[in-house]
């Protein structure tokens, strides 16, 4: 029997466009190529991102080749599984990007908590892909509605920090009108357990550099 192609169904078709690279190495190793745009499952939201930075974790996929167990910033047992994930001679995921912010273009058949049009940030973890024009995120993944008063640049920035952060508070057990020091309070992680330390109803002490007291000062004073 002969198989038919229905050549006015365009979803075969369908590119995008990402940032992907193929070797390890300095930031010359990414480029801008067309790929398959994803088609989300039943249970995933296809999302146009607007905004993804470039965070450290970003920096050490590119160039894991590089980064010996000493040089890694993480506990040092993850230091061959993070490295089986990635890849030894060449990288195993091609598009690198852990957070992001966007608005959902399509929805699978059994998401119920969002809809087309809604605007979500979210983060992606070692799984990466967000330095893309579009991904899939299953609809109970890491991925939530984006604040109305924050823009997409703004909340592609907070989830890994404030994720880390509030993980860290939870497991210390904060309590209101516990007396906290936070050190590096000026960085990605810090800024958001300054800030949340603060939520909970904590006497909050931060430590950073000259150039960022202003900042922390800011942050510990809030109200």
């Amino acid at each position: 029997m002969q198989n038919i192609i229905n050549l006015n169904d365009f979803s075969l078709y369908k590119k995008m466009k990402a940032i992907v690279y193929t070797k390890y190495g300095p930031p010359d190793v990414l480029q801008l190529k067309e790929v398959a745009k994803p088609i989300p499952k039943d249970n995933e939201v296809l999302i146009r991102i607007y905004a993804t930075p470039v965070n450290y974790g970003d920096i050490t996929a590119r160039n894991f080749k590089k980064i010996s167990p000493r040089k890694f910033m993480m506990p040092l047992p993850l230091w061959l599984p993070v490295r089986i994930m990635f890849g030894f001679r060449k990288p195993r995921k091609k598009i690198l990007g852990s957070e992001f912010a966007g608005e959902i273009e399509a929805i699978g058949k059994d998401v119920k908590l969002f809809k087309e049009d809604d605007q979500v940030f979210g983060y992606r973890g070692m799984s990466m892909g967000a330095n893309a024009e579009y991904l899939c995120m299953p609809e109970k993944g890491t991925v939530a509605i984006k604040p109305a008063n924050m823009t997409y640049e703004e909340a592609a920035t907070v989830p890994y920090g404030a994720i880390v952060a509030l993980n860290l508070l939870r497991k210390v057990n904060i309590q209101s009108r516990q007396k906290v020091l936070i050190n590096g309070a000026s960085g990605g992680i810090g800024s958001h357990a300054v800030q949340l330390a603060k939520y909970f109803g904590a006497e909050v002490t931060g430590v950073c550099s000259t150039p960022r007291l202003e900042l922390v000062k800011n942050k510990v004073d809030e109200k």
